[in-house]
C-alpha cells in the first residue's frame, strides 16, 4: 500500500513538472473583469519589410476576436505618433469602434481589433488609465499596412487622432502593441465616417 501511495506520488510530482505553462488557464479578476484563456507569451512577429527595425519584445497576445480577412502585403512609409488630442465625435460620425482592456501583469501585450468599416479618420482613445504604446499597424482591405511608431511613448486618458485618410479608406483590422502604466488600461478605436 506504501509502495502505491509513493509510486502515486511521484508520477503526480514528474507530471506537474512537466506540464506545459502556456496550457495555464489564467482568471484575473478586477473591477468585475474576468479573464479566462491560456497564457500566450511569444515574440511580435511581422513580415519581411516592416519599417521598424529595432528588437521585437516578447508580448502576451490577447486572442483576435472574429477572423482577420486581409493580411499585409505591403507596408506604407512609416508614421511617427505625434500626439494631436480631438475632441470625442459625436456617435451619428462613428462608423465602427472596439476597445480592448490591458493588464499592468501582463506587461507588453498585443491585440488585434477587426474593423472591416470604411471611414475618413481612425482615432485612438485611451478611456481608462495610462498606457505606453510601441507601435500600431492599421492593415487596409488591399493588404496596405500603415506601422505608427509610437517610441514607447505613454498617454493619459483622451482621444487623440491616429491616422487621416480622405479617401476613406476601409480599414481591415488593427493591431496595437502597448501596455498598461496603471493597474488597467482601456484603449479604444473609433472609426470616422
Amino acid at each position: 500500500m506504501v509502495k502505491r501511495l509513493a509510486i502515486a506520488a511521484l508520477l503526480g510530482i514528474v507530471f506537474l513538472a512537466s506540464a506545459d505553462p502556456s496550457l495555464a488557464r489564467r482568471v484575473v479578476v478586477r473591477r468585475h473583469v474576468v479573464r479566462r484563456g491560456p497564457v500566450r507569451r511569444t515574440v511580435v512577429v511581422v513580415r519581411p519589410g516592416h519599417p521598424i527595425h529595432r528588437p521585437l519584445r516578447t508580448v502576451y497576445v490577447h486572442p483576435v476576436r472574429g477572423v482577420v480577412r486581409v493580411s499585409t502585403v505591403a507596408y506604407l512609409p512609416l508614421v511617427v505618433w505625434a500626439p494631436r488630442v480631438v475632441a470625442r465625435p459625436v456617435t451619428d460620425e462613428i462608423v465602427w469602434q472596439d476597445k480592448e482592456t490591458i493588464d499592468r501583469e501582463d506587461d507588453w501585450t498585443e491585440f488585434t481589433l477587426n474593423s472591416g468599416s470604411r471611414g475618413e479618420q481612425l482615432l485612438l482613445e485611451v478611456a481608462d488609465g495610462r498606457v505606453q504604446f510601441d507601435f500600431v499597424e492599421v492593415v487596409f482591405e488591399n493588404g496596405d499596412t500603415q506601422v505608427v511608431d509610437f517610441s514607447q511613448k505613454a498617454e493619459g486618458p483622451g482621444v487623440y487622432s491616429l491616422l487621416d485618410f480622405r479617401d476613406g479608406r476601409m480599414v481591415d483590422h488593427v493591431r496595437v502593441f502597448a501596455r498598461a502604466k496603471t493597474d488597467e488600461a482601456t484603449v479604444a478605436l473609433l472609426m470616422r465616417k
